[in-house]
């Protein structure tokens, strides 16, 4: 699967995918019973410290938390403890890699590029993303709702000059005359959006259609998701997503 290679890729401290995935699940839990999340206290959205106090050999108890995580992901708990000393470095290690999760693809365009195909194929992966991550997506949006105190370094300078960079992209796109112009700033806004949307936003769904959606019903929603923004750039729709 190539969103699983990537993220072992690009995993901060080469840490495994079922550390992200098991904390992604236990990490949801927890944030979704705060009313916050606050940095540097040791109450993260209900979740405790390990106790790491002594060396990792040493003989001591995982709390509850930290030993489920290490049960789900099917490793040993000294592997937790190695990676992540501490459950808000686990907790920030998550937000930063759904970041990264989510603009693999855009990462790499440039001018060069067709828009259209850039475009359609990020939002094709974003849509991804939230039909096999949800709960990642989840937990990043009560991050930011809760004012993103967690984010502050790594969202403040690294994502920041992604952004400028994406940014440059898409104005070198407009100057080109490869897109009509735009305002690149609120073209993202409204991807992020639309397709974060079918993750944060699923128990919604599910009740106003009466069921959950497939796989099937992600690739069609996937399409109308293209359809709808590329139109709105005034963009072909590759012939891969025509509905």
């Amino acid at each position: 699967d190539r969103y699983i290679r990537n993220l072992i890729y690009r995993m901060s401290k080469k840490s495994s995918i079922a550390i992200f995935i098991a904390a992604t699940s236990a990490l949801a839990i927890s944030t979704a019973d705060s009313n916050s999340v606050k940095s540097g206290e040791n109450d993260l959205g209900g979740l405790k410290e390990w106790n790491t106090d002594m060396e990792l050999d040493a003989d001591f108890v995982l709390d509850k938390d930290a030993q489920k995580i290490a049960d789900e992901a099917g490793l040993p708990k000294t592997n937790v403890l190695y990676y992540f000393k501490t459950k808000q470095e686990l907790y920030v290690a998550v937000l930063e890699e759904t970041l990264s999760l989510w603009n693999s693809r855009f990462d790499k365009a440039t001018v060069e590029d067709d828009p259209a195909e850039v475009l359609a194929n990020y939002i094709a992966e974003k849509m991804e993303v939230s039909r096999t991550h949800p709960m990642a997506s989840k937990i990043f949006a009560m991050e930011i709702i809760n004012g993103a105190q967690n984010l502050s370094g790594y969202f403040d300078e690294e994502h920041a000059l992604w952004m400028k960079g994406r940014l440059a992209v898409i104005d070198a796109w407009v100057k080109a005359g490869k897109l009509p112009p735009v305002e690149g700033e609120y073209l993202l806004y409204t991807i992020w959006a639309s397709t974060q949307h079918y993750a944060d936003f699923s128990a919604q769904i599910t009740r106003l259609r009466g069921k959950k959606m497939t796989k099937s019903d992600f690739e069609d929603a996937t399409k109308q998701v293209v359809k709808l923004v590329l139109g709105g750039c005034g963009l072909s729709v590759p012939e891969n997503f025509e509905v």
